[in-house]
């Protein structure tokens, strides 16, 4: 292996500034604890400077570069948004220009914040492969690359949290870790497997981006063209050689989870936890909550590893995770079209509680008789109950009335 436990403590010593990189805390959820059957620590890496544990990796790299000389006057990135932020602060820090390729479709927020860290930012290709490649031809001798995952040192600082881990919680006995490019788990399970092997190492990728699975069964590291996830920070479409050998021999299992069982548990945590991390931040807490992982009576740590969630796609989760819930209810009823039809089973969503948050008017349909229409409502409950409530009430009133997924 070309990163080992001394990279990682090598790593560690070089963490000289808290304004960059500092040890997070871990926190309790009891509400978490009693429905999965553990106790649970949730290690609050979201609360790193830059929102995420990218600046761990990108530090130790630069600290390097400085510290052996190389005449580099910058460096060159490629990312979705949080490498882009650790990178850009890093850069800042060791007295390092900056440029980082994003897609052209990376969140605004995080586009911001990497400029705001002293980056110049250039927008290219519409996926995150694409950003890497043009990121690539615009090396030059002056400038070094700062891979998002497969290099070394980039490895060794992701690793740091292992030891932080096991610092903090020295008899845990499953941990559970994002994977995206396999940066992040290849440095904390290097770490905690060489120094706690009896701890169970524990990967999660979403359904939409996963492609360790099928890698570990070709035996090789297996890419994906097409990623489709709420978890942007995690859809990279594929590992590295360097990466899948560390996980090859470190992590005992690796899951997946759907989006939307990631944006139930970006609910879970604002409701429970009053964090708010975006979906790469909370794909551990999702495969606890789905049932993917046995842990029941173990003590587990579960990884919170990015907090950088756009209003935007914060608005599209609560959407998809209210919807699931049966909170954000879609009812069609159809009515003979007449006045006063609209007012009256206004009133009787009205009568049951609920909440409508917008009505729309269909004559069209090809399936309506002369005369009648339907009436499309957007109600917000309190969930399935209520919903069901509502329901009742429209039909017992004499209306045809359908629950739209």
């Amino acid at each position: 292996m070309d990163v080992t436990l001394s990279d990682i403590r090598l790593a560690r010593d070089r963490f000289d500034d808290e304004d960059v990189v500092r040890e997070t805390p871990l926190e309790t959820s009891r509400t978490l604890d009693t429905e999965v059957g553990a106790t649970v620590r949730l290690k609050m890496e979201h609360l790193q400077r830059t929102g995420s544990f990218k600046t761990r990796g990108a530090y130790n790299k630069l600290k390097t570069l400085t510290d052996a000389d190389d005449e580099y006057a910058g460096v060159v990135a490629a990312s979705a948004g949080n490498h882009a932020q650790g990178v850009a602060l890093a850069a800042t820090k060791t007295g390092l220009e900056s440029t980082i390729v994003m897609p052209k479709n990376a969140p605004q927020a995080k586009i911001d914040a990497t400029r705001g860290y002293g980056a110049a930012v250039e927008l290219h290709g519409k996926t995150f492969r694409e950003a890497m490649s043009h990121a690539k031809s615009i090396v030059d001798d002056d400038r070094a690359f700062v891979h998002a995952y497969d290099d070394p040192e980039i490895i060794a600082g992701q690793g740091t949290l292992g030891l932080e881990i096991l610092s903090q919680v020295p008899d845990v006995d499953t941990v559970l870790v994002p994977i995206g490019g396999g940066g992040l788990i290849g440095g904390i399970a290097t770490a905690i497997g060489e120094l706690s092997p009896e701890t169970r190492i524990v990967g999660v990728q979403a359904d939409g981006a996963a492609t360790v699975p099928q890698s570990l069964r070709k035996g090789e590291p297996h890419t994906r063209e097409s990623v489709r996830t709420i978890a942007d920070g995690i859809a990279t479409g594929g590992i590295s050689e360097r990466t899948f050998a560390l996980i090859d021999e470190y992590v005992d299992e690796v899951v997946t989870v759907s989006d939307t069982a990631i944006a139930e548990s970006v609910l879970f945590l604002l409701e429970r936890t009053k964090q708010m991390v975006e979906g790469a931040g909370a794909i551990s807490v999702a495969a606890l909550r789905s049932g993917q992982v046995d842990v029941e009576d173990e003590l587990v740590v579960a990884l919170l590893c990015g907090g950088n969630l756009s209003m935007t796609d914060l608005q599209t989760v609560l959407t998809h995770g209210l919807t699931h819930r049966d909170q954000l209810v879609r009812l069609r009823v159809r009515i003979v079209d007449q006045p006063g039809e609209m007012n009256r089973i206004s009133e009787l969503i009205a009568d049951c509680g609920a909440n409508i948050s917008d009505v729309s008017h269909e004559r069209s349909a090809k399936d309506l008789d002369v005369g009648h229409a339907y009436l499309q409502f957007r109600i917000e409950t309190s969930g399935a109950d209520q919903t069901d409530r509502i329901v009742e009430s429209i039909r017992d009133a004499g209306y045809e009335v359908a629950h739209l997924e």
